[in-house]
């Protein structure tokens, strides 16, 4: 039988004022009906553009130059736009990155569910709302019928993605194509997500695509996957395969990349050289070369064909990993390691501590008196210590309180109770020029470092600003230091007459590490700043952190929701739950045997880049959705969602107690493993991080 979808030769170009953008270029693709395939590869890659040709909704300029794309038999690249209509949430349905931005914020949820259902059925307005209320009970919406009425902004991240989803599905599609369905979502959502897609393709029989830059997203998921590269298909072939033995090495690159192994190991972070090519004058021969370990002059000279040593394995590469042609012999070359970068050394003098932190954020009521009815428990009582030198990781799920406890100690919020040690003086009770002296030494990097950065100021503008707010050094001094660290984020000198807008994610990510650094500070306090970049971008930004901090003595609070980047960089962990630290110690104990199932949790939700791992996860996971802040439960936070949960957790509150001499610590009545008995001394200090060889 012919596969449901077939892409043969497709070719799409993006026309601007001066170029034209050759997206995709020469693609194969093909669809089974009820299977999954991935699409993969860095930002620019040209999967999304595949997805949207599939679509036919390519942005201003874009239209299909070459090829043919084929659902069931019909050449749907060769409709018009009055035919394709009917094709679009009908027969394929699609669900985009970003929820927020692709629902209309002006029309209730059911209704723009609604409006596909009175699309392309006959049926009243009445019916399309049932079906609306059946979809969103489908993809497991809770009280469907009750919030269809409700709008877009009044859903948490994970149910506008439920929404998406219900959207995509109102037609029964045959073909479903999710684009990056969870890059923005933490852990915990984003495996419920996964599994929903995955659960609605069995039930539902449709064929699903599954478009991504994380390879731990579609170990577990995927039937087969293809790797793009520069508009082109570099690998494609079952997903257990390419696990094993992914032989291009653009692929074997991206799986070097991962922190996952490295933060075992704690080598330095493959990180792939330069960046993919400019696609409106794509380089002669293998588009990869300019970047790959392995390129030889054949490479750079002649384009090579998709291949295949064996049936479903098929390769577009001259040297494959783990054959080198040398004098006629092919011999096996084990993929260099690049030197390892150990932890900064941590002098056991205390940097920054918090002393049982509050902040509750009001909840009012009415227009023009604004009334107070409620308060959101953010932060509840939250102690810890950071020690000059070493990075404290902090995890856990959006609405957690991680970043405002960040946001409190840089001085953007101000805390309802408790005190922030910074040595020995208190920055909430600190006023004047010693308070901004000491606010100086502590700096923030935001996770948007586009939103970060005024797009109507250069790069060297941005750079020098604080030096001119805080009348430090000359202009001539200024300059010098905008060079210094533009050197130590490693940009060039010329990026001070470039806008934000004309650097790269991972560009735009160190220019906000430079404006971090501009004031030497001793402590960053960097929220979520990879969690948006491609695994090769995100190991570029890792790397650099870990130089910088050794090379410069910097202190950082490293916020995330992705526990395998935090292990990878942090001397410890610690983990929040609803404005609550449930768990601290040190970054392998907490990982490798955590005490609190809330942290096992998490650990058992984050995506591995290993399929039978991914597998095996059944029913593994943090389940539920997280309880209200403004009625947060009694005793145990977690206890609504605890697989564990007894009497005693909902009338006694856990006090943090030890599990290990090296400061593991859990607040669980009915933990994970046994606590420390009461008569062992806690060690007094945080252990050094063993240096590497």
């Amino acid at each position: 039988m012919a596969p449901l979808l077939e892409i043969t030769d497709l070719r799409t170009d993006i026309r601007l004022r001066r170029s034209v953008v050759h997206a995709v270029d020469g693609v194969n693709l093909h669809v089974e009906a009820g299977e999954t395939l991935g699409i993969v590869g860095e930002s620019g890659c040209g999967k999304t553009m595949t997805a949207l040709s599939i679509m036919n909704l390519l942005p201003t300029g874009g239209h299909i130059t070459g090829g043919s794309i084929k659902l069931a038999g019909t050449a749907i690249s060769e409709l018009d736009d009055v035919a394709m209509r009917r094709v679009r949430g009908n027969e394929i349905g699609m669900i985009f990155q970003d929820p927020l931005t692709s629902l209309n914020p002006t029309m209730t949820v059911g209704k723009q569910i609604a409006e596909a259902v009175q699309l392309h059925r006959e049926v009243s307005k009445e019916q399309a709302l049932d079906r609306a209320a059946e979809v969103l009970d489908l993809v497991g919406l809770p009280r469907a019928k009750e919030r269809i009425n409700e709008y877009p902004h009044q859903f948490s991240g994970g149910m506008r993605q439920r929404v998406m989803i219900a959207m995509a599905l109102a037609c029964e599609p045959k073909l479903l194509i999710a684009d990056e369905p969870t890059t923005a979502l933490d852990v915990t959502i984003q495996k419920q997500i996964l599994e929903l897609i995955d659960d609605l393709r069995r039930r539902l029989g449709m064929a699903v695509i599954l478009v991504t830059h994380d390879l731990g997203v579609i170990a577990g998921r995927a039937d087969r996957v293809a790797v793009m590269y520069a508009g082109k298909i570099a690998e494609t072939t079952d997903t257990g395969t390419l696990f094993t033995n992914p032989r291009h090495p653009y692929t074997e690159a991206l799986f070097h990349a991962l922190p996952d192994k490295a933060a075992e190991t704690r080598e330095r972070l493959y990180s792939i050289p330069g960046l993919p090519p400019d696609l409106t004058n794509p380089p002669t021969g293998c588009r990869f070369a300019a970047r790959c370990r392995y390129a030889e002059d054949r490479c750079r000279a002649e384009e090579p064909t998709l291949r295949g040593e064996t049936v479903g394995h098929e390769f577009a590469c001259f040297f494959p990993v783990g054959e080198r042609e040398r004098g006629g012999f092919v011999v096996s070359e084990p993929a260099p390691v690049e030197e390892a970068v150990p932890f900064a050394a941590t002098n056991g003098a205390v940097l920054l501590s918090t002393e049982h932190l509050v902040k509750d954020f009001p909840v009012t009521s009415g227009a023009v008196l604004q009334r107070r009815i409620g308060s959101v428990s953010a932060v509840a009582d939250v102690s810890f210590e950071i020690r000059k030198g070493e990075t404290l990781g902090l995890v856990g799920e959006s609405g957690c309180g991680k970043t405002t406890i960040g946001r409190l100690i840089v001085g953007l919020e101000k805390p309802t109770g408790g005190a922030i040690m910074y040595g020995d003086k208190d920055l909430v009770r600190s006023r004047g020029r010693e308070y901004r002296r000491q606010r100086r030494a502590i700096q923030y990097m935001f996770q948007d470092s586009y939103a970060s950065l005024d797009p109507r100021m250069r790069a060297g503008a941005i750079l020098r600003e604080p030096l001119e707010v805080q009348h430090m050094g000359s202009r001539q001094d200024q300059a010098k230091r905008v060079d210094e660290m533009l050197g130590h984020v490693g940009l060039p000198t010329t990026a001070v007459d470039r806008f934000p807008h004309e650097f790269s994610g991972g560009q735009r990510q160190r220019l906000g590490f430079a404006r971090a650094l501009m004031l030497s500070p001793q402590l960053i306090v960097a929220d979520e700043p990879v969690s948006a970049l491609d695994v090769s971008i995100q190991a570029q930004v890792l790397n650099l952190m870990r130089e910088l901090q050794r090379e410069l003595e910097l202190t950082y609070l490293f916020i995330s929701h992705d526990l395998a980047v935090v292990r990878y960089l942090s001397n410890k962990i610690g983990v929040m739950y609803l404005g609550k630290l449930v768990e601290v110690g040190p970054a392998d104990e907490v990982y490798l045997t955590p005490a609190h199932p809330y942290t096992r949790g998490l650990i058992d939700s984050a995506p591995v880049a290993d399929p039978a791992a991914e597998r095996a996860k059944v029913d593994a996971g943090v389940r539920g959705e997280l309880p209200s802040a403004i009625h947060p439960p009694s005793g145990c936070r977690f206890r609504t969602r605890c697989p564990l949960a007894q009497e005693i957790c909902a009338e006694v509150e856990p006090p943090l107690r030890p599990f290990s001499v090296h400061g593991h610590q859990a607040a669980c009545h009915f933990p994970l493993q046994a606590p420390m008995a009461a008569d062992v001394t806690v060690a007094a200090t945080t252990p050094t991080a063993t240096p590497l060889p």
